[in-house]
């Protein structure tokens, strides 16, 4: 009976000091703060065990279509996605250096992680990252699980490849100008008949 006593005043002595530490300003909510490793430790697990619960959506037949691909790879670029996370031949933004966690390097992640995985975070977001929700923003299933089909790719993609995929598309050649049509000169007004003379009175 006193160990569970001794146990239970510990664990409300711990809680308290877990309390003031977070409660009280202790703990820094800075980018630039390292977090403590039972903290960051949490986070991850409790991240891990959301996304693994939450991503139960099956992904479309044919992802690995060369063509989901490939558009995939222009909705990628077209997001930003390259700032935080890169792309072949694409440099990581700078502002991305300053973010807490650090954005994964997706070309090592994608092989862990499964399409409806991928699909869920890419659609949600993760809270407390700089990870943002592509649903919130606007983003259709479909684009989204092109960028998925994408990712399952991108540690094959080569830089050439990704350079053709997200290129603009040529700008159409603007018309040849129209000649303006020619105006038929005007025909000379026909001379009005002399008046007849009046005759003598």
């Amino acid at each position: 009976m006193r160990i569970l006593a001794t146990i239970g005043a510990l664990g409300i002595a711990v809680a308290v000091a877990a309390a003031v530490f977070f409660f009280g300003g202790f703990y820094s909510v800075a980018g630039t703060a390292e977090e403590p490793a039972l903290v960051k430790w949490a986070l991850i697990q409790v991240r891990t065990a959301s996304i693994n619960h939450h991503a139960t959506d099956a992904p479309p037949a044919g992802l690995a279509d060369p063509a989901r691909v490939t558009a995939g790879a222009k909705a990628y670029a077209a997001a930003g996605c390259a700032n935080c996370h890169g792309a072949p031949g694409t440099d990581w933004a700078k502002f991305s250096e300053g973010l807490r966690p650090e954005p994964p390097d997706l070309k090592e992640l994608v092989n862990d992680r499964t399409p409806a995985q991928l699909f869920w975070v890419i659609k949600n977001g993760i809270n407390m990252t700089g990870m943002p929700g592509f649903g919130l923003a606007g983003a259709s299933d479909n684009d989204l699980w092109a960028i998925t089909a994408f990712l399952k790719k991108l540690p094959t993609v080569s830089e050439a490849d990704y350079k053709s995929w997200t290129a603009p598309p040529p700008a159409a050649a603007a018309p040849a100008p129209v000649p303006p049509a020619a105006v038929p000169e005007a025909s000379p007004a026909p001379a009005s008949p002399p008046a007849p003379a009046s005759p003598n009175p």
